[in-house]
């Protein structure tokens, strides 16, 4: 029996650049070039928001003025509601939410997950420098209302709360499912939590009449995108390390975080 053949008799150096990104055998450039393209569907629905914002799209301008017209009246019938409701944008500012990620890098940093730790402040610090970035280059000025329950400074779009928000949620749950293997009421439980953390935060922004509607799904669009992106970059950096990967969504970034004698 003969021996099997080269597989392509073509050299590296002569085949395309899309032969040589979707080539199995090399497999970092496969699997970077994948994340690459996933990151990038995944941004296209904010894109398409952040085109609708900048060209002032009627349809989208009415329904927020609608959304932010309704939770105003609703607000001012409500004192209860405002008060708790500034009590959470608060608590869950960004400002908080990026000492709790700091927290987290500092207590992975010293159990020897370097590289997880910088994941994390990579993740925060990306997402957050593009928010403040996208605020200038948009403009978006905030909602005005006669009899306003909440003020804020600075532009609308995308809100930085619900930004941070989304970021801060992704990165922690990532982190924590490995805790939850095996324990399904644990992992719904921590998915829950972070639903709920993203969900109320944005909620709060629009009720207090400080963001329109579609700042706040901006905001939750792009940490996502973020999230989903530097997630994905880690992951193929562990599978080039040989390092398990496992399914993120259920075994988080770094599976082995779990394991006692790590």
């Amino acid at each position: 029996m003969s021996a099997p053949g080269p597989r392509s008799s073509v050299s590296p150096a002569g085949r395309s650049w899309r032969d040589r990104r979707l080539d199995r055998d090399r497999a970092l450039g496969l699997r970077l070039t994948l994340a690459a393209v996933a990151a990038f569907l995944v941004l296209v629905p904010f894109a398409l928001l952040a085109v609708l914002v900048v060209g002032a799209w009627t349809p989208l301008h009415e329904l927020d003025a609608a959304v932010t017209s309704a939770l105003h009246r609703f607000a001012a019938d409500h004192p209860g509601w405002v008060r708790v409701m500034k009590a959470w944008t608060h608590l869950f500012s960004p400002g908080p939410l990026r000492v709790a990620a700091l927290a987290v890098v500092v207590w992975v940093w010293r159990r020897g997950f370097r590289r997880l730790a910088l994941w994390v402040v990579t993740t925060m610090a990306v997402g957050g420098a593009l928010g403040a970035l996208l605020k200038l280059l948009v403009g978006r000025d905030r909602p005005e209302l006669l009899d306003p329950v909440a003020r804020a400074a600075g532009f609308s779009f995308p809100s930085g709360h619900a930004l941070n928000a989304t970021l801060a949620a992704g990165v922690l749950l990532l982190v924590f499912l490995p805790f939850a293997r095996g324990r399904p009421g644990v992992r719904l439980l921590l998915w829950t939590v972070a639903v709920l953390l993203v969900g109320v935060t944005g909620l709060s922004r629009v009720a207090l009449g400080v963001h329109w509607a579609s700042d706040v799904l901006g905001g939750w669009l792009l940490g996502g995108a973020v999230v989903a992106a530097t997630a994905a970059a880690f992951r193929t950096w562990r599978e080039q390390a040989g390092l398990p990967a496992g399914r993120t969504t259920v075994d988080g970034v770094a599976p082995e975080l779990a394991d006692p004698r790590a």
